[in-house]
């Protein structure tokens, strides 16, 4: 489905996104443009190219090599620019935007710099109609001591719009339990705590999640759909799932979790989800790497049976669980559409 096919109203309609990696948002013609500034030149075709997976750790490859073009303050500056007009043409209007610190830390960046850059660039974006907010992201094959060098930094920047400390990567790589003093760390300093979890692996990964670390939402959890009693809790604790429905289909996280060789849009479990009563939000995880949008992953939810009232009640959810105080979120989702225009 297109999202030339998404009703007028919904296209006007304020929108909130809460799982968007920031550096997954790199259009081919931008790698070639970073590689371009640091000397090394690269055809668009080859960028092209190396946006296709036939699994998650092609994936966590091609991811490893778009965020090696980036190198310095002026580089993370241009991708928010960049990823803030995209979402304002779809008049986003609110999005926590993960950003991978851990691997400023391997490459032995200076985090500081490159996110004080991020925060000018955000300035200009807030006037125009859209509120960033961040999610400072540790890798989780790294290990737990990478992990608690994110999460030390993480407080400095709360008046910042750093909102909360999570972890990506490959989630069968290092066992849940690794991160519970991280995770208790965050806890003390205020922030919120999320985690990539139930992606490629199964129920129990998302119940460590909740039960070991203090999860507040839950990146993916497509593994859940395997536990009923899991899923039960899950509504009744109102915690979120972040559900990316392309991403699941091109990195086959979905197939792995339906035990086949792929796996059809059609097939992903966001509507039996919402209609079990779980809390849910849509969100691209990495659009120009997935090469989808917002409105596109709106408009595929037509392929997988939801009504337009459901719809409207899913971009609703988005701004219900921001990390925002309830005033801010109710003024969001009233933003009057094209204000930043």
């Amino acid at each position: 489905m297109s999202p030339s096919s998404l009703p007028a109203h919904f296209l006007s309609l304020p929108k909130a996104e809460l799982h968007l990696h920031l550096e997954g948002s790199i259009e081919p013609a931008t790698v070639c443009a970073l590689a371009a500034r640091h000397g090394q030149p690269l055809a668009e075709q080859e960028a092209r190219r190396r946006y296709s997976y036939a699994n998650f750790m092609e994936f966590i490859e091609a991811f490893k090599w778009v965020t090696s073009y980036l190198r310095d303050p002026e580089d993370y500056a241009l991708i928010t620019r960049e990823l803030g007009k995209r979402l304002l043409a779809q008049n986003v209007v609110y999005a926590e935007l993960t950003l991978s610190v851990g691997i400023m830390f391997l490459r032995q960046q200076q985090p500081e710099a490159n996110f004080e850059a991020m925060c000018r660039a955000s300035e200009e974006l807030r006037k125009q109609g859209l509120r960033l907010q961040w999610i400072f992201d540790a890798v989780r094959q790294f290990g737990a001591e990478a992990a608690m060098q994110v999460a030390r930094i993480a407080p400095h920047y709360r008046n910042e719009g750093v909102v909360a400390f999570g972890i990506g990567g490959d989630e069968l790589s290092l066992p849940t339990a690794d991160f519970r003093a991280v995770y208790d760390y965050v806890a003390e300093q205020g922030l919120h705590r999320l985690i990539h979890a139930g992606e490629t692996g199964g129920p129990q990964l998302v119940r460590e999640a909740v039960e070991l670390l203090g999860a507040e939402r839950i990146g993916h959890g497509l593994g859940a759909m395997h536990d009923p009693a899991l899923l039960e809790m899950l509504a009744e604790r109102r915690i979120p799932l972040e559900l990316c429905p392309t991403s699941n289909i091109c990195t086959g996280a979905l197939a792995r979790q339906l035990t086949r060789g792929s796996a059809r849009i059609a097939e992903h479990p966001l509507p039996n989800f919402l209609r079990q009563g779980l809390a849910v939000v849509l969100s691209t995880d990495d659009p120009a790497m997935f090469h989808t949008s917002l409105l596109a992953e709106y408009a595929h939810t037509a392929a997988m049976g939801l009504t337009e009232a459901e719809r409207d009640r899913l971009a609703a959810l988005s701004f219900e669980h921001a990390f925002l105080p309830a005033p801010e979120k109710r003024a969001l989702a009233a933003a009057r559409p094209g204000a930043h225009s």
